[in-house]
């Protein structure tokens, strides 16, 4: 099992790496600048959801195949770049409400919960971040390393929720405010559409 002190210290990093700028606080920054408060951080529901397939990854050596495939790492990461792609596309031709229309329809929960999971599982460098970086945490000596990993990526989720559930709690009160101007509206899309071509591109050329 995890000691105090471990865990302390590595709940600290995980806290950290979140705050780090990359895909994931984008993804959702954006999704909840367009979509509101709530609709973000079903995103970031998704997201840790996808943490768990990463975890359990690390912890059965399935990530060990996506460092040693070159293959494998290329199909799963054209996967996700198309799958951005294909996000980038929707936001571009996002309806704009104007002042006489009525509010538009939102994207529901469960299809932006199943984006976040996509986003994640779909980036074979998570895969790789975790299968490097847990391992440095655990232990023989402190029994099963199999349960050490999955005690650190429930921790590391946890660090994500909370860091990524204030992402989304902040950006999605600034998109609102621009939901009310039709310009402010086709900017924030466009604004969207590019971030989401940005990722793909940068997953697309990614190395392991």
């Amino acid at each position: 099992m995890l000691t105090y002190d471990v865990a302390l210290s590595f709940f600290g990093i995980a806290v950290l790496l979140a705050l780090a700028p990359g895909p994931d606080n984008l993804f959702v920054l954006m999704q909840s600048a367009m979509w509101g408060r709530t609709s973000g951080m079903f995103v970031v529901l998704g997201l840790c959801t996808g943490l768990i397939g990463h975890t359990l990854a690390v912890a059965v050596g399935l990530a060990a195949v996506f460092a040693a495939s070159e293959t494998a790492f290329t199909v799963l990461k054209l996967a996700g770049a198309a799958y951005l792609v294909y996000l980038a596309w929707g936001a571009f031709r996002a309806p704009v409400q104007t002042g006489g229309e009525e509010k538009p329809l939102r994207l529901g929960k469960a299809l932006l919960y199943r984006r976040g999971i996509v986003m994640n599982l779909t980036n074979p460098k998570v895969s790789l971040f975790f299968l490097a970086f847990l391992p440095q945490f655990t232990s023989p000596g402190r029994g099963s390393v199999a349960a050490q990993t999955v005690s650190l990526g429930a921790l590391f989720m946890v660090a994500t929720l909370l860091v990524f559930g204030l992402i989304a709690w902040f950006s999605g009160t600034v998109g609102q405010r621009m939901q009310r101007s039709p310009t402010a509206q086709r900017v924030l899309n466009r604004v969207a559409g590019t971030v989401f071509l940005g990722l793909a591109l940068k997953l697309a050329l990614s190395n392991r």
